[in-house]
């Protein structure tokens, strides 16, 4: 199960320790919602079909089991978002789904809140003699999967159900903030759970959004939506905005070798290099798409908004992006440890 973003191997060196992504002058843009194409996602056959009660709201799905403790809906628009997601970090890391330096061979990897499945599919691809465990609260994944990859409706953040002997080579978590309530018990049970000399990466990026040239200051509603999107988070008790957290978390938790790579991510066409342009506007979809999600189970269950005011902000933010003079971008987190060979 190649992917075509496979080909892409070469893209530009995105770390935020580099220069500044410079601007194209000379554009124009008009990025539409339609730029994300649909497609089916079948569910696994065998859970148990209470899961499949989905709970709606205000025209979105959300999952059944454990109903209300992830804020985000899980229906085909929302699967669409997290795989082109998926295609947005493997560009960014040049084609590669991780940063840790693995072993040649893992057994065991575990890919908690593996939402479609398709970083799970893919890394089971990589390593077929692995055995590969994707979780998640929404039973969301096809059922053409690698034989070697399985996948399973369950919570991260109670007890794991794994029993000695059954330790993972590799712990991977991608787009979890807002889902974890209790980081620190989170990565105490990542660390009982690996294989002393085992690796754990978390991929996230930062709710904040940035400008190298202080376009930011003219979206005021961007910054009111990061605002009010912070303090919302908080009130939920699981944060968002939660990236740069992951390396001293890890740390504390007795992980060595720990790493940040931080990577810039244009949300737009308007850089200059096209390879950057490229990813931008990858990343513009990405972001419109993400607004309604995010914002509306958010400001309308925990900040008492209503849904028309709620749609009102929405559609500023939305501008703001969209402008092209406003030379935005995100900033991805790559963060990986290992627990030491010797514990």
């Amino acid at each position: 199960m190649a992917s075509a973003v496979q080909a892409e191997a070469k893209e530009p060196d995105l770390r935020s320790d580099h220069q500044p992504v410079e601007p194209n002058t000379d554009i124009a843009i008009d990025t539409s919602d339609d730029d994300i194409e649909s497609f089916d996602s079948d569910t696994s056959t065998s859970i148990a079909s209470s899961v499949f009660n989905y709970k709606y709201e205000n025209g979105r799905r959300y999952h059944a089991y454990r109903a209300g403790e992830y804020l985000l809906p899980n229906d085909e628009k929302e699967q669409d978002r997290l795989d082109l997601l998926h295609h947005i970090f493997r560009m960014t890391l040049g084609g590669e789904l991780y940063r840790a330096p693995l072993p040649s061979n893992p057994q065991r990897i575990l890919d908690f809140g593996t939402g479609t499945g398709i970083w799970a599919i893919d890394i089971a691809d990589e390593f077929p003699s692995s055995e590969v465990i994707g979780t998640d609260l929404s039973p969301i994944q096809p059922t053409w999967i690698p034989p070697n990859c399985k996948f399973y409706v369950d919570d991260v953040e109670s007890e794991w159900p794994y029993q000695p002997g059954e330790e993972f080579d590799f712990i991977h978590g991608r787009g979890m903030g807002g889902s974890i309530a209790n980081w620190d018990q989170l990565y105490e049970r990542a660390y009982q759970h690996l294989k002393p000399g085992g690796w754990i990466e978390m991929q996230e990026y930062e709710t904040d959004v940035h400008s190298d040239d202080n376009s930011l200051d003219n979206a005021r509603l961007i910054k009111k939506f990061q605002r009010v999107g912070d303090e919302a988070s908080a009130k939920f008790g699981k944060q968002f905005n939660v990236a740069g957290t992951h390396k001293q978390r890890l740390i504390d938790a007795g992980f060595v070798n720990v790493k940040d790579d931080v990577y810039k991510i244009p949300i737009g066409s308007w850089p200059k290099d096209p390879k950057m342009k490229k990813l931008g506007c990858y990343q513009l979809v990405q972001v419109l798409s993400s607004l309604e999600p995010f914002m509306m189970a958010l400001y309308t269950r925990v900040m008492g908004y209503t849904v028309e005011e709620t749609e009102v902000l929405i559609a500023g933010v939305r501008a703001e992006f969209k402008d092209p003079k406003n030379h935005l971008y995100s900033q991805f987190h790559f963060i990986h440890g290992q627990k030491p060979m010797e514990t």
